[in-house]
């Protein structure tokens, strides 16, 4: 007695599997410049590392002796893979059925694959197109009810931000429950002009009598880069595969382990003689920040997250002698460095990723403090500003902050951190106080100025008399600053900060966990 026709037939069953939605929409997904989900899941992970769960789930056909005629698989597919030899869930809509609709999933696969990356404490990487969950008004007649929303398995998707990184990549049209998995997660990425998200789609929108627009018009990378909702843009779906690897590794697999340190074949020592040279002495003069990033960090490591929103604060991972850091700094190109309402929102996240992950903080700071106007106040850039400053507080990782030119105001007192010794430093160039004397001293000696008899001429003296103080080395002498290094030092002293900071580094879950 044998089984054999019982494995005939699961290999019958695995191969219509394997050919999703059939050979007409697999060529109607690839003539969108879309890629399959199959096709996705072997692009992202390690060559053969793949292990499928849930295959034979779909919707079979039968003749009238009981016999398999035709099968639909679920347009939801996961399994365990590796990437960069690390375990990971993989997971991903298939387009091909019924466009990703929840009509055609089973529910029970995605709670699964959501389930299987808590309880294993391992990455979920999501390659979302589709609506992700969701439902469709036909569900009613078919159930022959209706039911009270309900995202099951929603506490899931939320604990794992606590527990092990998730990524989710936007590949097509997102909508619905869809779109907040690709929100709910540590990084999200979405593909130009082939991917969109929204929270409904056209005719709902339509429907709402809220104006005829395309799913461009309304989900474009365009809009969501730029509002936060989602970090980055890329131009297809195999450089979205590229950020979202790159992401990880400098991750920890969970927040039970370190993150991986990496071999440096970048000179520790290195110093940059264009740093010298880097800050105007002009006040009003700007700069580029990134290139400074660039040059003191490990060569090549700076991962940037988030560069078309909040763009007065630069955030990011890098590298220190190998040792994996969180990165930010204002960017006097924008708003001279203003910390905006959004600027912060994207700092909060960059914070809590750090204290997650253990990822060591480095700031390098020329804020002049939080923008200020109407627009500002309207922004509530105040309620922002200050959940930030109690983030960087909450951050239970080493700190270190290198000023590069101002620091003033409440903002400006983000190159320390509250409640806890860290090591600070400062550039010559340095200047900090309350306000600026450009701008503070018309404040500060309003009625002394009201009584010269040559307005200009005595707040020029004025000027000149607070210049004479305001040299960092006047603070030094107070230890108001620590130390005042040459720039071009700023590698060599970060590199031997990073490997202190490893050592001091614990792993285990924060008390904060990871807002989304």
């Amino acid at each position: 007695m044998s089984w054999k026709s019982e494995i005939d037939e699961l290999h019958q069953r695995a191969a219509l599997a394997d050919k999703m939605g059939g050979a007409d929409k697999v060529a109607r997904q690839h003539g969108f410049n879309k890629l399959t989900i199959r096709e996705r899941i072997d692009a992202i992970i390690d060559p053969d590392s793949f292990h499928e769960i849930g295959k034979l789930a779909g919707v079979g056909q039968y003749d009238e002796d009981g016999e398999l005629t035709a099968f639909t698989p679920s347009n939801f597919v996961f399994g365990t893979a590796e990437i960069d030899s690390r375990p990971v869930i993989v997971s991903g809509d298939d387009f091909t059925v019924r466009g990703g609709s929840a009509d055609a999933s089973i529910g029970g696969k995605r709670n699964q694959a959501e389930g299987l990356a808590q309880d294993l404490r391992l990455p979920h990487v999501r390659l979302v197109d589709g609506m992700g969950g969701g439902g469709s008004v036909k569900t009613i007649q078919t159930a022959g009810r209706t039911y009270i929303p309900m995202v099951r398995g929603w506490e899931t998707v939320v604990g794992h931000l606590a527990i092990a990184p998730s990524v989710s990549l936007a590949l097509g049209s997102v909508a619905g429950i869809g779109a907040a998995r690709v929100a709910t997660s540590h990084y999200s990425v979405i593909v130009k002009n082939s991917a969109q998200m929204m929270i409904a789609g056209p005719a709902l929108v339509d429907w709402a009598s809220l104006g005829d627009v395309s799913k461009e018009e309304l989900g474009a990378s365009k809009i969501h880069t730029r509002n936060g909702a989602i970090d980055d843009e890329v131009d297809s779906e195999e450089e979205a595969f590229q950020r979202a690897v790159q992401f990880l590794s400098y991750l920890p697999s969970s927040v039970d382990e370190l993150p991986p340190r990496t071999e440096c074949s970048d000179d520790v020592n290195r110093r940059d003689e264009a740093l010298l040279s880097t800050v105007p002495k002009e006040a009003r003069k700007v700069y580029k920040m990134r290139p400074i990033i660039e040059s003191v960090v490990d060569r090549d490591s700076f991962f940037e997250i988030g560069r078309k929103w909040g763009r007065a604060i630069i955030c990011g991972l890098a590298r220190l002698d190998g040792v994996a850091v969180a990165v930010f700094a204002e960017d006097p190109m924008v708003y001279g460095g203003a910390w905006t309402a959004d600027g912060c929102r994207k700092l909060i996240r960059l914070l809590d990723l750090a204290s997650t992950f253990h990822l060591p903080l480095v700031h390098l700071v020329d804020c002049p403090g939080f923008l200020i106007g109407k627009q500002a106040e309207e922004d509530a850039t105040i309620r922002f500003g200050s959940q930030a400053l109690a983030t960087l507080g909450q951050a239970t990782v080493p700190f270190c902050s290198v000023i590069i030119r101002k620091a003033f105001g409440v903002a400006g007192a983000a190159n320390h951190k509250p409640g806890a010794n860290h090591f600070r430093y400062s550039w010559p160039s340095g200047d900090w106080g309350s306000l600026p004397i450009e701008g503070g001293a018309e404040v500060a000696y309003k009625a002394e100025l009201a009584e010269a008899a040559d307005y200009d001429a005595h707040l020029a003296k004025i000027k000149a008399r607070l210049n004479r103080v305001r040299s960092p080395f006047r603070s030094a002498e107070f230890f108001e600053i620590e130390e005042i290094i040459d720039p071009r030092e700023t590698r060599p002293i970060l590199c031997r900060w990073s490997n202190l900071a490893y050592k001091a580094l614990r792993p285990g879950p924060t008390a904060f966990g990871y807002r989304p």
